[in-house]
């Protein structure tokens, strides 16, 4: 008699009611017919080492991490790709036969998907990048636009010191603008990125003057709730393609699910109306 384990798959953070991962993986395993559960554990940050350790030996496939565990779970992997290494955290944990955790972070892959397919025109190598924020999703963003080929990234942010170890790290092709100055460097952006919280339901508002957008820039907000920020309302009045957040959160999910259950999902207006649910 065979035992057919069924494969276990979640999302570790804490807190973590709020998180969307269940409804999307939870509608690519109904929608693709697949044996398969994807639940969310809160975890304090003292147990999530013990935890990871114990979820191979419980039929886990692998696991996405979010706040504050992203960090931690690049020091406990087995095994780590290049560009979680580079981005400084993981998000998406897959778990070897033998209980070995692979780190990855498919945030810029995420990035990438959404901002290509909500702006099919844009393309790297058509003008500068302005990208507010530098904190770890900067990070990935940072990554995703220099591996295309963007040539020159203005980067801005609250606290100017951290966007400075970012140019230090990620190379010439970044230059970092003091925020008072921010409005200013957005006339000649042909991708405009807001990688802050400002602008989320319950945080200030992104107090940028936004009056410099050029009619045709692609201006792109990683905040989806609400999700049409204040920034993606003034961009689509000064004429500019807008895409939205939640975008990057269905594309960014795609391969840890294709490691865990088998099949490659795509992202539909289906889903994105279940996980808006």
């Amino acid at each position: 008699m065979t035992h057919n384990r069924i494969p276990l798959a979640g999302v570790i953070g804490h807190p973590i009611a709020h998180s969307k991962s269940p409804q999307l993986h939870g509608h690519w395993l109904k929608k693709y017919g697949l044996a398969g559960h994807y639940v969310p554990m809160d975890v304090a940050p003292d147990d999530f080492e013990t935890v990871l350790r114990t979820l191979p030996k419980a039929g886990f496939v692998g696991t996405n991490v979010t706040v504050p565990h992203k960090e931690a779970a690049l020091r406990i992997a087995d095994h780590v790709s290049g560009r979680a290494s580079v981005i400084g955290a993981a998000n998406t944990l897959v778990f070897q036969e033998d209980g070995s955790i692979h780190a990855d972070n498919t945030d810029g892959y995420g990035f990438l998907e959404n901002l290509r397919s909500g702006a099919p025109d844009w393309t790297p190598s058509g003008g500068p990048a302005v990208v507010f924020g530098a904190g770890g999703a900067a990070r990935a963003v940072l990554q995703s636009l220099l591996d295309a080929g963007v040539s020159q990234i203005m980067l801005t942010n609250r606290t100017r010191e951290r966007a400075d170890q970012l140019q230090e790290e990620f190379g010439d092709r970044i230059s970092v603008v003091d925020w008072l100055q921010a409005g200013n460097v957005i006339e000649n952006a042909e991708l405009v990125v807001n990688t802050t919280s400002l602008g989320m339901l319950g945080q200030p508002e992104l107090r940028v003057p936004l009056d410099g957008l050029q009619p045709g820039a692609v201006v792109t907000d990683l905040v989806y709730a609400p999700l049409k920020t204040h920034l993606l309302q003034a961009a689509e009045q000064a004429g500019c393609t807008t895409v939205d957040g939640l975008g990057m959160l269905l594309h960014q999910a795609v391969p840890g699910f294709e490691s865990w259950f088998g099949v490659r999902p795509e992202v539909t207006d289906d889903l994105r109306a279940a996980v808006l649910g």
